[in-house]
């Protein structure tokens, strides 16, 4: 587990990208998943920066989210539910069929970009910290 600020933001930047590479090759619902462990370690960077404590070994970005030292807004947050239900369907698939047509491009797209949003409001965050 990163151990650092730093390196969960890292990590972080790395996820987005590779959720940019499955979306241009088509992997739609690998780049929501993607999307998905990007925030997540976004939000366990503030998480470690504030506490300074290891963050909490949960998938649940609504949880982190609520562990943060500012609020997100109702829009963002709806965001975070909305990506961590996309999460489970994503790391569990029942069928991956269906999965594939759950996560078009154009729902991909508006995820990736408002998943792009959180991690720069979360980067803008943490150097408050």
């Amino acid at each position: 587990m990163a151990n650092t600020p730093e390196e969960w933001m890292r990590q972080a930047d790395y996820d987005f990208d590779t959720a940019m590479v499955m979306f241009d090759s088509g992997r739609y619902f690998y780049a929501v998943f993607m999307c998905h462990l990007s925030v997540e370690k976004a939000l366990k960077a503030v998480n470690l920066a504030h506490h300074k404590l290891p963050p909490p070994k949960t998938h649940n970005l609504v949880l982190l989210a609520e562990l943060l030292p500012f609020s997100a807004s109702e829009e963002q947050t709806n965001f975070l539910f909305n990506l961590s239900r996309a999460n489970v369907a994503t790391r569990y698939p029942e069928e991956i069929s269906s999965l594939m047509a759950e996560f078009s491009e154009s729902k991909t797209r508006e995820m990736l970009k408002q998943g792009r949003e959180i991690v720069q409001w979360l980067k803008s965050e943490l150097t408050k910290l």
